[in-house]
């Protein structure tokens, strides 16, 4: 068996972003592996440390010394799991396509060829949709299944499939035009349907996680939520400016039955109670309006300042030309 030289930029690459996932790696590298090689292609597998604060690192670093084909990205920081897939996605050099998987098990990596298969006939981006979603609350379910009803209607020209998460496969030049977007409030499954190209669902069976604690608490899943509607519509700015509307007409018209009132009654002294009411509601439609705004002036904000998406601490790139391709 031999191998040619330019298999030192492999086919396909699988991009991993970590926190604190010591405890599944490797069993997740060992399913990976099985998977990936049955495909006959070359590959490589891109892990990247969000500032985790367990063994990851150094669990990865064992992995990438017994296999050639891990290549490790260490960022300096918790940067969020946004950014520290982008930065995988950075230094993924696949020339086909990419494949993006989290590495608590939940997303099974048997699926990868149903993906990969989808890709071969000319689909550039292909999706894994949830067909059950195990070991979640009901509330979680309900929740997500709000939110993307909520996002689908608000969302502008750009339609998120429902029941899909960040595992996907993407063409190389789908990849190419996802990394010109370089905003820094990132909600990557909007950016993965705002770059368009041919895409397709494939159904899989989603399973509860394989070891080690989830960090997205329902703090988490509510400012994740904020930031792609944020990211993605300006409804809720027109909301509030309607809300003012409606404020206003609902005042004039209250002024006005108080001014006929007044003309044929007299002026009674206004009872205390109402009068806090209507204080209190309007103090809280101006207090939500400005939240709003505030809302995206800081994002604006942040965009402005220029920084960097991500600061690397370590990178380790594969050794594909360990390895190649057999022919």
């Amino acid at each position: 068996m031999s191998f040619p030289l330019e298999a030192a930029r492999p086919v396909l690459s699988v991009v991993v972003p970590c926190f604190n996932e010591a405890e599944v790696l490797p069993a997740f590298h060992a399913r990976l592996s099985a998977v990936m090689e049955a495909l006959g292609e070359t590959w490589e597998l891109v892990c990247v440390n969000d500032g985790s604060r367990d063994d990851t690192w150094r669990v990865m670093g064992t992995l990438a010394d017994a296999d050639p084909r891990v290549a490790l990205v260490d960022l300096s920081r918790n940067f969020g799991k946004e950014i520290a897939l982008t930065a995988g996605l950075d230094h993924a050099r696949a020339s086909g396509a990419v494949v993006v998987i989290d590495a608590d098990l939940q997303d099974p990596p048997e699926v990868i060829p149903e993906l990969v298969a989808v890709w071969r006939e000319g689909i550039d981006m292909v999706y894994a949709r949830r067909r059950v979603r195990d070991g979640e609350s009901w509330f979680k379910r309900a929740t997500a299944s709000a939110f993307y009803r909520v996002i689908g209607r608000l969302g502008h020209k750009v339609e998120i499939p429902a029941d899909s998460g960040d595992f996907r496969l993407l063409s190389r030049r789908a990849l190419d035009e996802l990394l010109r977007l370089r905003e820094h409030h990132r909600f990557m499954k909007g950016l993965f349907a705002w770059v368009g190209f041919p895409s397709r669902a494939v159904l899989y069976d989603r399973a509860p996680r394989a070891a080690g604690q989830t960090s997205w608490n329902y703090w988490s899943l509510w400012n994740f939520a904020i930031e792609g509607i944020t990211g993605f519509t300006v409804v809720p700015l027109k909301i509030a400016t309607y809300l003012g509307l409606a404020v206003a007409l609902a005042a004039i018209l209250f002024g006005g039955q108080l001014i006929g009132r007044t003309l044929l009654f007299g002026n009674p002294v206004p009872g205390y109670p109402s009068l806090m009411a209507v204080v209190l509601f309007l103090g809280g439609v101006q207090l939500m309006t400005l939240g709003v705004i505030g809302e995206y002036l800081g994002r604006i904000s942040n965009e402005t300042k220029n920084r960097p998406l991500y600061v690397l601490q370590d990178v380790r790139p594969a050794r594909l030309e360990a390895i190649g391709r057999p022919v």
